[in-house]
């Protein structure tokens, strides 16, 4: 069972009139630090669209639209901060939060690599996005 959460840091968009997903970070009381991709149907759709396209420029591939997710992502209404903290407070309420939400792991002797069987591998990591892509707000 996850504990009490002290930070959840949510990525700004600055370039997008109406962005469509966002990295989102969160930190324990007892200091562990876990990381999700939020998302709303727009993006998928666009992902959708994507798909179609590159298929229909390329020989012997039938054009279809699909979305190929290949780590947890909670789809949301909307990326305003009540809907996403209050999502992630129903997760926990769930039990269901650790599913969606990937550990960063202070495993010494994964240091100097960037990923393990699809998770953030450091601290480091998470320190680098909080500090530079993402808007701290308590």
């Amino acid at each position: 069972m996850i504990d009490l959460l002290k930070h959840v840091w949510i990525e700004k968009h600055t370039d997008a009139a109406e962005p469509d997903s966002c990295d989102v970070i969160v930190q324990t009381e007892s200091n562990q630090i876990y990381t999700s991709v939020f998302i709303t149907i727009p993006f998928l759709q666009r992902q959708m669209q994507l798909s179609y396209t590159v298929s229909t420029q390329l020989p012997d591939i039938i054009p279809v639209r699909y979305a190929v997710l290949e780590t947890p992502h909670v789809v949301v209404e909307n990326l305003e901060r009540d809907t996403i903290e209050d999502t992630i407070d129903n997760l926990i309420a769930l039990d269901v939060f650790e599913s969606v939400f990937t550990l960063v792991t202070e495993d010494n002797e994964m240091v100097n690599r960037t990923t393990t069987n699809g998770k953030r591998a450091t601290t480091e990591v998470a320190a680098v996005v909080i500090s530079d892509v993402l808007v701290v707000d308590g």
